[in-house]
């Protein structure tokens, strides 16, 4: 370093730190900008935010919605074969299973139910991730009941797979030679109205969510994003507090359950499934099975439900009930209603002991019954 008032020894240009930041002021962006400079960098500024959100949606196009759009587009309805008939007196008979909202196949429900195999051979039901078509359900039962020479089906739905079954009943009922021996319904609500209002809220407020959010049908990522929220009881504490433990035990949950596992039900398909209760259909399925059809008799129709209404938090099965025997209860009814005592919302994976007493000591018999006394009928009708 020269000493003052001499020259540089070394002839290297000293550093000056303030020399720097004149320069760096004078050949930034803007420098030469005399009128409105501040107006114009801000604007200059803004100009780059659409820009960088256009690439940000691009990338979760591109990596998280088109992908599994491709995926869910080679989806397809199924049905899936369970058991055996376990009384021979039954092998015309096929029992058809559906789940309710957010799950995609019947199978381990089904597997939990071997009391079904007393009705009939048991078949588990798996939906198409793009959404609902009971017609194409209906469609493909008669297909497999017809390659099994099988004419009587049963069917059964736990929650809104209630909904489903009485729309695919109706199909079979009017529309095919099939002959639908039973409904068996599980805490089903029959319409909007028959859902709690926070079950009923968090709905619509999905419906809404995936109106207004372009991919939300098909996003991995907001579906992350939702069921992780949908846990926050276990991580947040008082005062919005996050409890990182708990917190990254949710996130895990989610992620092998939801988001990691092909068998989740996808976005798109709880939105059918949602609807499927929003239209109100079940009133109108249930009015078409109260009669007979194409020579058939009615079907009977099984309402299994806690004892305690209040032990079922997402339906009121109250309200259910009531419009059951509206519908096809009464004197001549075909309808019996299985109140439970453990249960809580059509739940048999957690409580298959009960549900499978039930049904072999309630429901069986009564479908056995009413089938006995059909069959009189017509006798005596000839």
């Amino acid at each position: 370093m020269a000493l003052p008032g001499f020259p540089n020894p070394t002839g290297v240009a000293e550093y000056d730190d303030r020399r720097r930041r004149e320069r760096l002021r004078a050949t930034r962006l803007g420098a030469g900008w005399t009128r409105w400079r501040r107006t114009r960098l801000m604007l200059l500024r803004l100009s780059l935010v659409p820009l960088v959100a256009l690439g940000a949606f691009a990338e979760y196009l591109g990596a998280d919605v088109l992908p599994e759009q491709a995926r869910l587009a080679r989806t397809e309805p199924a049905v899936l074969p369970i058991a055996g008939p376990s009384d021979p007196q039954a092998s015309d008979t096929a029992v058809f299973d559906l789940v309710g909202l957010g799950v995609l196949d019947a199978g381990d429900t089904a597997r939990a139910l071997p009391s079904l195999t007393a009705l009939g051979s048991v078949w588990a039901v798996r939906y198409d991730q793009t959404g609902i078509d009971t017609k194409v359900i209906s469609d493909l039962i008669v297909k497999v009941t017809d390659a099994a020479k099988v004419s009587n089906v049963v069917l059964t739905g736990h929650s809104m797979g209630g909904v489903i079954a009485l729309e695919i009943a109706k199909h079979l009922h009017t529309g095919s030679t099939k002959r639908v021996r039973a409904v068996l319904l599980d805490c089903t609500p029959v319409d909007l109205d028959a859902v709690r209002a926070e079950s009923r809220d968090q709905g619509e407020e999905m419906l809404r969510w995936m109106g207004w959010v372009p991919g939300a049908r098909e996003s991995r990522l907001l579906r992350l994003i939702v069921e992780t929220y949908a846990r926050h009881d276990r991580f947040v504490g008082g005062r919005y507090l996050i409890r990182g433990a708990e917190f990254r035990s949710a996130l895990g949950d989610v992620l092998r359950d939801k988001i990691l596992n092909t068998d989740a039900a996808s976005n798109g398909l709880i939105e059918a499934q949602f609807k499927a209760i929003v239209a109100g259909g079940a009133v109108d399925d249930l009015r078409a099975l109260a009669k007979p059809a194409a020579g058939k008799p009615r079907p009977a129709i099984v309402f299994i439900r806690p004892h305690n209404p209040y032990d079922d938090p997402i339906v009121n099965v109250e309200y259910s009930h009531k419009v059951l025997i509206d519908q096809v209860g009464g004197v001549d009814g075909t309808l019996l209603v299985v109140t439970t005592h453990t249960t809580g919302h059509a739940n048999p994976i957690e409580r298959p002991v009960e549900y499978n007493t039930v049904i072999a000591d309630q429901v069986v018999p009564f479908v056995r019954q009413i089938q006995q006394d059909q069959s009189a009928a017509m006798s005596v009708g000839r």
